[in-house]
C-alpha cells in the first residue's frame, strides 16, 4: 500500500524567489471569468463584427431564433467550464536552504477571454520526500500572475532567477536579477543594440554559464538603417530619426521564417555580463544563419567559454538559394550545431587555434559537418558528452517531420571545439517496429537538465504510437526504457527532474491533467529497475465539479485499424495496422448511438495522442462520440509508415479514414446516418477531400484553415517545397516556378477538383493572418460551394495565424462548431 500526505499549510520558503517579481499581483487559480453574453441584431451589410473581433460572413439571418439563441448561450456557458482549465507550461525545482526536501516551481498559463491572452502565473510548492515510497507537496496558498514577463530562466543554482520582459513600440528589453529576497540588477538594452528576445521554443535558447556571470541568449538583431527622404530628394548621410520635414523610407526587403515570424528580425545571439550589466553580440557567426538553442560548454582553463549554438542557413530551400522557408513545424530545414567563443573572456598572451581547418580562436566550429539536422544540445553533467537529437530523416526526405535519431559527439578533454569529432549513433531511426516495441524517437523538446544523478542516462518524452510516454535513454549504450506505466492509456509529459526523480503531468481524453512523481525502485542485479508512480494532490487539480460530472460519464480507448486491401508493394511498415482513439459516453445505451465526430490531425505528419483537450472534452460533453483518426503517415508508427504517405496524400490518408468509420460502424458503436467531420489545416485537406469523394456519408463538416487548393497554396504559402514532396512524393521536384504538369497534379490531388460533388453543411474558420495556408485557400472553396448552393458559414479571424489560438477565437471558434453540429445531428 502506497500512503500519500499532502499538506497545504503556508510554508514561506516555498516561494524560491520573491513575489514582486510579477509586479505583486495575486489571483487565485479559480479566478472567475466574466460571462460572455451573445447578442445578435439585424444587419443589410454582408459581414458584420463578432464578439471576438472576428468578421463573420451573413449566411444566415442575424435574427437567430430562441431556439438557435438558447443553444448559443448553453453551449458558450458550458464551453467556459472548459476553457477556464488552467495549463502547466514549466517546471523548475531546487533545492531547499535547509538541504531537507527540495523546492518546485510550476509556470501555469489561464485563458483571459476578455483581455483576450493567456493569463500566467506561478505557483510553488516545498517536497518532503518520505519512506514507503510516499511524497508530500506543501504550496504556497495563492499563485502570483507573472504581469508584463515573457520568460523567466533560474540560475544553474537555483539561487538567482534571470526575468526578461520584452517591451512594445520600440522600448528597451528589461533583464533583472533576482535572488531569494530581492532585485539584484535591472539592465535595459535599447533597440539599437538588440530587438526582443526570442522566446517561442524554437529560436528561443537562454542559458546561465556554470559560475553563473554570464548570461547567453538569442534575440532579434538590430534594425538596419532606412533612407531617409525630405522635400529635396534623397538625404544622404547616415540615417537619422524623422524630423516634420522628412520621412523614413522601407529600404530593400527581407526574408523572414514565415508563419509566427513575420515582421521579426533574424535571430542573433548576445551574451549578457551579470556583475556589470555589459551586453555584447556574439562574434564570428556567419551572417546568413539564424541562430537559437544556445548552451555553454563546460570549461576547462577558465580563461575561454564557449557556446553551443543551433544555426540554420538562410539557403534552406532544396535548391540551395537564399530563400527563408517556413521553420515553425518544419523540421525539414537543414541545422547544425556551431560553437564560438564568449565575447567575455580573459586574453591569453598566445592564443593556440583551433582544433580542425579553424585559424584563429574567435572562429565559429561547425561541429556537425557530417550530418544534416543537429538541434538541442545538451552537454552531460560532467562534461565529457554532447548530446543532441537530429531530424535528418525529415532534412532528407523532406517530410516536414519524421523520426527522430538521437546522437553524442564526445566532448575534448582540452575544452576546444573540434569540428572533426566523430558522431556516435545512440538511437538510430527505427524503420518498422515489431509488436509492442520501441517505434521510434519522436520528441518535440528537452528539459534543460535531463540527466538522471549518474550523468549518462537522459529522460525525456516521446510518442509511441497513439500515447505520449516518458522515456529513459543510456547516452552510452543506447538503452532504452519506458518508464511511464506500461498498462496505462494515458499519456505523460516530463516536467522536471528533482534529483533521480521525475516531476511529470499524465491525462487523456476523459482525465484533466494530473501532476505525478516518479521515483525509481532499487535495481535487482540483472534486472531493469521499475518506477512507482504517486498521484500529487495540487490547487491545479482542483476542477469543477461540472466538468468532473460530465467527464466521469465518458470512456475512451484506442483501436486497432487494419489496412484494407493491403497489397504486396506496400512496405512492411505500411501493411501494420494504424490507431484510432475513440471517446463515448459510458452510460450510452444499448443499440443507440450519438452522433459521431471524426477528428482529422493536421500535418500530415502529425500524431494525436490520448492528452486531455478542453476542446474536444467540450464536444464530447455535448453529446459526441469521437472518432480521432491516425492515419498512416502519422508520427509515432515507425518511419516507414511515415513515409509510405507522400505521393499519395487524398487517397491514401482519405482510405484509413473511411476503413476506421467502418470499423466503428461495424462494431455497433456509430450511427452512418449521423456522422460529421471536423479537421484543421491538412486535417482540414481531408475533411474537405471526404465531403467531396463519399458526399452521402456526413451531414455536416467543419474546417480550420484548410487546404483546399494545392495549385493555389503553392504560390501564397510559407511553405511551397510541402506541395511538392505530399503531392509528388519527392522533394527534388521543388521550384519557385511550378510548371503545367505539376500545377495539374496539384490541382487533380487537391479536394476543390471534387466541389462538383459536394453538398455536406459546412463551416469554414479561417485565420486572416495564415501564411502557411492562406486565407484565400478557404475562401475560394467555400465560394465554391455557395456557387453549387451548399449551405456554408465563414468566420475569419482579422487577427489570427494558422493555428486560431487566441483566447477568443478559439472559444468561438469551437463554440460555433458545436452550434453547428448540433443543427444537423438534432
Amino acid at each position: 500500500m502506497i500512503n500519500l500526505r499532502f499538506h497545504q499549510n503556508w510554508i514561506p520558503f516555498c516561494f524560491p524567489f520573491p513575489p514582486s517579481i510579477s509586479h505583486l499581483r495575486r489571483t487565485s487559480a479559480k479566478t472567475p471569468l466574466l460571462p460572455l453574453h451573445f447578442s445578435t441584431k439585424k444587419s443589410s451589410t454582408l459581414f458584420t463584427m463578432n464578439v471576438s473581433g472576428a468578421v463573420s460572413q451573413n449566411e444566415m439571418p442575424l435574427a437567430l431564433d430562441a431556439k438557435a439563441e438558447e443553444e448559443y448561450a448553453s453551449q458558450a456557458k458550458l464551453l467556459q467550464e472548459f476553457t477556464n482549465i488552467c495549463s502547466i507550461d514549466k517546471a523548475w525545482t531546487f533545492k531547499s536552504d535547509n538541504g531537507k526536501g527540495s523546492q518546485a516551481m510550476f509556470l501555469v498559463s489561464q485563458a483571459n477571454l476578455l483581455a483576450n491572452k493567456r493569463r500566467k502565473h506561478m505557483l510553488s510548492a516545498h517536497i518532503s520526500q518520505e519512506s514507503n515510497h510516499s511524497v508530500s507537496f506543501q504550496w504556497t496558498p495563492f499563485p502570483v500572475e507573472m504581469t508584463g514577463v515573457s520568460t523567466t530562466v533560474p540560475s544553474p543554482s537555483g539561487l538567482k532567477l534571470l526575468v526578461v520582459r520584452n517591451q512594445e513600440n520600440g522600448s528597451p528589453t528589461q533583464f533583472e536579477i533576482w535572488d531569494s529576497s530581492q532585485l539584484r540588477k535591472e539592465v535595459h538594452v535599447p533597440q539599437s543594440v538588440h530587438g526582443s528576445v526570442y522566446t517561442d521554443g524554437w529560436f528561443e535558447g537562454i542559458s546561465w554559464n556554470s559560475d553563473e556571470t554570464q548570461i547567453a541568449y538569442v534575440a532579434e538583431e538590430p534594425s538596419c538603417s532606412k533612407p531617409m527622404f525630405d522635400g529635396f530628394g534623397y538625404k544622404k548621410g547616415d540615417s537619422t530619426d524623422k524630423d516634420c520635414g522628412s520621412w523614413k523610407g522601407q529600404g530593400d526587403w527581407a526574408e523572414d521564417w514565415g508563419e509566427t515570424y513575420p515582421g521579426k528580425r533574424q535571430p542573433a545571439l548576445f551574451v549578457i555580463n551579470v556583475n556589470s550589466g555589459d551586453v555584447r553580440a556574439v562574434q564570428g557567426i556567419e551572417k546568413s544563419l539564424s541562430v537559437g538553442q544556445v548552451v555553454w560548454a563546460p570549461s576547462t582553463s577558465g580563461l575561454e567559454q564557449y557556446l553551443v549554438f543551433v544555426g540554420w542557413s538562410s539557403e534552406s530551400g532544396p535548391q540551395k538559394i537564399a530563400r527563408k522557408l517556413g521553420i515553425k513545424y518544419c523540421y525539414n530545414r537543414p541545422c547544425s550545431l556551431y560553437a564560438v567563443r564568449s565575447p567575455f573572456h580573459e586574453e591569453e598572451p598566445d592564443k593556440l587555434p583551433l582544433k580542425g581547418n579553424e585559424s584563429n580562436s574567435s572562429a565559429m566550429v561547425n561541429l556537425t559537418e557530417s550530418i544534416s539536422s543537429a538541434f538541442f544540445p545538451r552537454f552531460s553533467p560532467d562534461g565529457k558528452s554532447l548530446v543532441f537529437l537530429s531530424a535528418k530523416s525529415s532534412v532528407d526526405s523532406g517530410a516536414h517531420s519524421a523520426t527522430d535519431s538521437l546522437h553524442r559527439i564526445d566532448w575534448p578533454t582540452d575544452g576546444k571545439p573540434c569540428s572533426s569529432a566523430a558522431i556516435v549513433d545512440v538511437v538510430p531511426v527505427v524503420v518498422s517496429a515489431e509488436d509492442g516495441c520501441f517505434p521510434g524517437l519522436y520528441c518535440s523538446s528537452f528539459l534543460a537538465k535531463p540527466w538522471l544523478s549518474d550523468g549518462f542516462t537522459m529522460i525525456l518524452s516521446s510518442i509511441w504510437r497513439s500515447i505520449q510516454v516518458i522515456l529513459s535513454i543510456n547516452v552510452l549504450s543506447g538503452e532504452i526504457s519506458r518508464i511511464s506505466p506500461i498498462d496505462s492509456s494515458h499519456s505523460w509529459i516530463v516536467l522536471a527532474l528533482d534529483g533521480d526523480n521525475i516531476l511529470a503531468v499524465s491525462s487523456s481524453p476523459i482525465d484533466p491533467p494530473q501532476i505525478k512523481y516518479g521515483s525509481p525502485t532499487k535495481k535487482e542485479e540483472h534486472a531493469s529497475g521499475t518506477w512507482v508512480w504517486m498521484n500529487v494532490s495540487s490547487p491545479l487539480s482542483r476542477y469543477s465539479e461540472k466538468v468532473l460530472s460530465l467527464l466521469s460519464s465518458l470512456q475512451f480507448s484506442i483501436m486497432q485499424i487494419p489496412v484494407r486491401d493491403a497489397s504486396n508493394n506496400l512496405s512492411r511498415g505500411a501493411s501494420k495496422p494504424f490507431e484510432a482513439i475513440f471517446v463515448s459516453s459510458s452510460s450510452q445505451k444499448d443499440g443507440e448511438c450519438n452522433p459521431l465526430i471524426v477528428m482529422l490531425h493536421g500535418g500530415p505528419h502529425s500524431v494525436s495522442v490520448t492528452s486531455y483537450s478542453k476542446s474536444l472534452s467540450f464536444l464530447s460533453s455535448i453529446g459526441y462520440s469521437l472518432l480521432i483518426v491516425n492515419y498512416r503517415g502519422s508520427l509515432g508508427f515507425g518511419e516507414e509508415a511515415l513515409q509510405s504517405l507522400p505521393g499519395k496524400v487524398g487517397s491514401q490518408d482519405v482510405n484509413d479514414v473511411l476503413t476506421a468509420m467502418d470499423h466503428v460502424i461495424d462494431m455497433g458503436l456509430a450511427d452512418r446516418s449521423k456522422i460529421t467531420v471536423l479537421g484543421g489545416s491538412h486535417g482540414g485537406f481531408l475533411t474537405t477531400h471526404l465531403i467531396g469523394q463519399e458526399p452521402d456519408r456526413f451531414v455536416a463538416a467543419a474546417v480550420r484553415n484548410p487546404v483546399c487548393n494545392l495549385a493555389l497554396m503553392m504560390g501564397t504559402t510559407d511553405i511551397p517545397d510541402w506541395c511538392y514532396v505530399e503531392a509528388c512524393g519527392n522533394k527534388a521536384y521543388f521550384t519557385e516556378a511550378p510548371s503545367a504538369e505539376h500545377l495539374h497534379l496539384f490541382y487533380s490531388k487537391s479536394p476543390i477538383s471534387y466541389i462538383s460533388k459536394v453538398k455536406t453543411p459546412t463551416l469554414f474558420l479561417l485565420g486572416a493572418q495564415d501564411l502557411r495556408v492562406p486565407v484565400s485557400n478557404g475562401l475560394q472553396y467555400a465560394r465554391a460551394m455557395k456557387e453549387k448552393g451548399v449551405e456554408v458559414k465563414v468566420i475569419v479571424f482579422p487577427n489570427d495565424i494558422h493555428a486560431i489560438e487566441r483566447p477568443q477565437s478559439d472559444f468561438e471558434s469551437f463554440l460555433n462548431i458545436g452550434v453547428w453540429f448540433k443543427k444537423y445531428c438534432a
